[in-house]
């Protein structure tokens, strides 16, 4: 979030004269008044287009407008532009699931109506929010037809560097822009000028192609659909957002500006649970008992059985309303009746994981039989993505899903866009690179900020794992597990309870279990305090009273200092600080500190290279 700025009585002339080539038609300015969206006209070739502009005129991001309709051509590019709505809207919402309990929904919007002369070509409107975070704007038609393209573009200066994945659990890389391949993944971080951050992006995508970024020259970016989108009656496209900040943990602090972007709940969600979660893989009724016993003693919530449990999980004949085992990864027994009404004795929830396979054939029937069976979520697989009929049918699941009172982990290339809002019980996604693939501490910095700032990301965290000191450390595994926010948070993916059979990574009744015991999974206020992709992060998070902080650093070591200043005035607190220490005689060698602080105090640490810490901070009376 920019902060508020003194000199505004000039901006727009500011504008005007860095850009003396254009026309200005309109402008919505963000509510602190630090930078607005300007609707621009060419003067030689008539053409629409916009500029992100600062008060004190610096242009950040430039280009063009309109979408491609099968037979009509470009439409909102040229015309008529004239102002039909404007509002202003300084509200506020609760969200139980997210980074912050009271989520601040502020911005200026203005709507645009676009009438092109040629009689050919539909009218449109351009809606456009301005926020304190961010600018964003959407296209509406009435009418039918085939959206082919997208003809917005991002026009950011060669000397940008950005931060690009192709997919979405491919290597991040930093590059220049000049340099990017291919099709990239959103949302794209880039650096531009001498102190400004973008993150380009789309928020409310449920019934369209997803968009994707590809080069354009050496200084331009284009939305680049994944196919093309029919409409009936009218089409409403996703936001095309471009965040703005002064640094990347600043990003990061605006992160809920996808769910403003998203229609709000109806209905009851009451019922929707974040917590968190043990993976049991052996798939047998002896193995869930030891799991759910293990869940309820450490201060976990759910116990997930991942795929084997209805047969070969990509044998379409697999049939996902009963028990069949793959022999290929267990040989039993399972009765899963038992185990679920075992762990609902113990206060801990069942999650079921089903390919998509089978999701697209038998969901009508199966979200019925898992509702009865008494199953607390599903965990969509290798689920499909990009065009637009399956964004639909996704959105639709989850919405499915909402009706039979059953919370959503959707795996693989999806990428949240603020959509959980509307559906609260789609609790957290993949479409990140996580422990599966061993990221070592820098990757998972690039991540941190990069897809992180999308949305929830299902993490798959280890602690016992032969891969966790390839990774970085356990002081590490620690810090990520608050660093990388998900309401569903997985922490023991491949670690499996004393007694389980077959376990090749068993866990340790180590004295920090107590963190993760400790460890909430949303919280009421997160607070960035520090950070840049690949080398260091720093992060304070609140639930109730007691503060966590957590810090982790790249390939260089790092001196991190922490004002306790956020600590409430006239409280002294027992802080814990778990961090490696190589002498502690336990085998994740992780020490614990304890001290007494308030607000007046530092919590001052130096880490190493590829290490981490986390620490609690409860008040002490």
């Amino acid at each position: 979030m920019i902060g508020r700025t003194g000199c505004l009585v000039s901006w727009l002339a500011c504008v005007l004269a860095l850009g003396a080539q254009a026309e200005t038609v309109g402008s919505v300015r963000c509510p602190a008044g630090a930078f607005a969206f300007v609707l621009e006209r060419d003067p030689a070739s008539q053409a629409l287009g916009y500029a992100v502009a600062l008060a004190g005129g610096e242009r950040l991001v430039h280009g063009s407008l309109g979408v491609e309709v099968a037979g009509a051509g470009v439409v909102g590019n040229k015309g008529a532009a004239s102002k039909v709505d404007e509002r202003k809207v300084d509200d506020k919402w609760h969200n139980p699931h997210g980074e912050r309990s009271e989520v601040i929904d502020r911005f200026s919007e203005v709507t645009f109506s676009i009438n092109n002369p040629d009689p050919k070509v539909p009218a449109m409107k351009l809606q456009v929010r301005a926020y304190d975070e961010g600018v964003a704007w959407r296209y509406v038609l009435t009418g039918d037809g085939v959206w082919v393209s997208d003809r917005s573009t991002f026009v950011l200066g060669a000397k940008t560097r950005v931060w690009t994945s192709a997919r979405a659990q491919s290597p991040i890389s930093m590059q220049p822009l000049e340099a990017v391949k291919g099709a990239v993944d959103r949302p794209v971080l880039a650096e531009v000028g001498s102190k400004w951050f973008l993150a380009l992006g789309e928020a409310g995508l449920a019934d369209a192609a997803r968009m994707k970024f590809v080069r354009s020259g050496a200084d331009t970016l284009v939305a680049a659909l994944d196919g093309k989108v029919g409409f009936r009656g009218s089409l409403t496209t996703p936001w095309r957002v471009v965040r703005i900040a002064g640094s990347p943990a600043e990003l990061l602090a605006g992160n809920d500006l996808a769910l403003n972007l998203n229609d709000p709940p109806t209905g009851d969600f009451s019922w929707v649970k974040p917590g968190k979660v043990i993976r049991e893989m052996t798939l047998t009724t002896a193995g869930a008992r030891a799991c759910v016993d293990f869940a309820a003693s450490h201060g976990l919530q759910y116990i997930l059985f991942d795929a084997g449990w209805y047969g070969p999980e990509n044998n379409p004949a697999s049939d996902a309303s009963r028990v069949d085992l793959d022999p290929a990864r267990s040989r039993g027994p399972l009765d899963l009746r038992e185990a679920i009404g075992y762990a609902r004795q113990k206060g801990i929830g069942v999650i079921l994981y089903v390919n998509q396979i089978a999701l697209s054939r038998q969901i009508d029937r199966i979200l019925t039989i898992y509702q009865e069976w008494g199953v607390a979520g599903i965990k969509f697989g290798f689920v499909k993505v990009g065009p637009q009929v399956d964004t639909r049918w996704l959105h639709q699941a989850v919405a499915k899903c909402a009706a039979h009172r059953l919370m959503v982990d959707i795996h693989d290339e999806y990428r949240p866009t603020g959509v959980s809002r509307t559906w609260p019980n789609l609790l957290t996604q993949e479409g990140i690179r996580g422990d599966e693939e061993s990221p070592g501490n820098a990757a998972v910095l690039d991540t941190i900020f990069t897809r992180c700032l999308a949305g929830a990301g299902d993490q798959t965290n280890c602690y016992f794992a032969p891969r966790v000191p390839k990774m970085g450390s356990h002081g590490s595994q620690l810090a990520k597990s608050v660093l990388v926010f998900s309401p569903w948070q997985f922490l023991f993916w491949y670690d499996r309870p004393q007694g389980e059979a077959g376990a090749p990574s068993v866990i340790a009744e180590v004295p920090e279990m107590d963190f993760f015991r400790l460890l909430p999974t949303v919280w009421d206020e997160t607070r960035w305090l520090d950070g840049f992709p690949g080398t260091h992060a720093l992060v304070a998070r609140r639930k109730g009273d007691v503060w966590f902080i957590a810090a982790l650093t790249g390939n260089a070591p790092r001196d991190f200092k922490v004002p306790l200043v956020f600590l409430a005035h006239g409280r002294t607190y027992r802080m814990e600080v778990f961090a490696d220490d190589p002498s502690a005689a336990t085998p994740t060698k992780v020490g614990i500190e304890t001290s007494r602080v308030n607000r007046e105090g530092v919590l001052a640490r130096s880490l190493d290279r590829g290490r981490g810490f986390a620490a609690i901070l409860s008040p002490a009376g």
